[in-house]
């Protein structure tokens, strides 16, 4: 079945060095500095990426970082959790911005 994501394309992410390597040593420079142990452990960080990669909804994301968690102990219920931790703060968000349309309806004069 075609579809626009491809799993095996994530393989490929490094080909978006192949035209401009410097910036892309530099994003990778900074992406394992970002990644590696400081103040939050791997596996941390890990369950952070997962329920970003969740909340805006990148398949490529949510399998590299799926992946990641379990290779650095992480286990279902961490990474559900977490999972449900993204969903609770982007639906806050939506309801959030209601208050803006309650805002624009009370000022027309509803």
């Amino acid at each position: 079945m075609d579809t626009y994501y491809c799993p095996h394309d994530l393989s490929k992410f490094a080909e978006m060095g192949k035209n401009r390597p410097e910036l892309w040593a530099k994003y990778m420079e900074y992406y394992s500095a970002v990644f590696a142990d400081g103040a939050l452990t791997e596996r941390e960080k890990a369950l952070i990426a997962l329920g970003v990669a969740h909340s805006v909804q990148c398949p490529y994301c949510i399998d590299a970082y799926t992946n990641a968690c379990l290779e650095k102990g992480a286990d279902l219920d961490q990474m559900t959790e977490a999972v449900h931790v993204a969903n609770a703060i982007r639906g806050g968000s939506s309801l959030v911005h209601g208050v803006q349309m309650r805002n624009i309806a009370e000022k027309v004069g509803m």
